[in-house]
């Protein structure tokens, strides 16, 4: 049989574009707008949004108002001190959410039955004009009613000042920091009370 001549391999012949050396160069293109990476965490690319942005007023309260970190077992926030008078002893806790005023689990105005006693223990958080902004919860022992208002008052006074130590100026000015030191005295041998003799009768 005749040999079939071989096929020739086609080869790829390069086309030639119609642009010279000096148009195919590239010439610089204007800058893209930024853009935001995606919370979604896909890697995708989105546009800033105007929204999430936050206003001036936000950001001038945010600076004014700490906003305090949650409690790591989920409870609220809370400043702890202790105050004293007399005998008396006062566990103060000041949470920074709003809520009722508690001493030994009852509402302080009827655990201090008077005005003057109820004046005595929310006096530290009227002086700072902060009532009714915070949740205050009271234990107290010892000493009598009045002694455990002015205990619940030093106690409530600590709390503030470790919450926000610029109104150290301001309690320390009322009286409210200084640890009342007057006590009763104690009674003496030959004595009726710490002073009182006995009744003398000259027949």
């Amino acid at each position: 049989m005749p040999e079939t001549p071989k096929k020739r391999a086609a080869k790829s012949v390069p086309i030639k574009s119609g642009r010279s050396k000096k148009s195919a160069t590239k010439t610089p293109s204007a800058p893209e707008p930024a853009l935001a990476v995606s919370q979604e965490g896909t890697g995708a690319l989105a546009p800033p949004d105007a929204t999430l942005m936050p206003s001036p007023e936000a950001s001038a309260r945010a600076d004014s108002e700490p906003v305090w970190p949650a409690h790591p077992s989920g409870r609220d926030r809370y400043f702890e001190a202790v105050g004293r008078r007399k005998t008396a002893i006062a566990r103060v806790r000041l949470f920074t959410k709003s809520g009722p005023f508690m001493v030994n689990d009852k509402a302080y105005g009827d655990y201090f039955p008077t005005l003057d006693l109820q004046k005595i223990a929310e006096d530290a958080l009227k002086k700072m004009k902060l009532w009714e902004r915070f949740r205050v919860s009271a234990h107290v022992s010892g000493g009598g009613i009045h002694a455990q208002a002015e205990a619940v008052r030093h106690g409530l006074a600590r709390c503030l000042i470790t919450f926000n130590p610029d109104f150290r100026k301001r309690m320390k000015r009322a009286g409210f920091l200084k640890r009342d030191p007057r006590m009763k005295e104690r009674k003496k041998f030959g004595l009726k009370k710490a002073r009182r003799a006995p009744q003398w009768a000259k027949r």
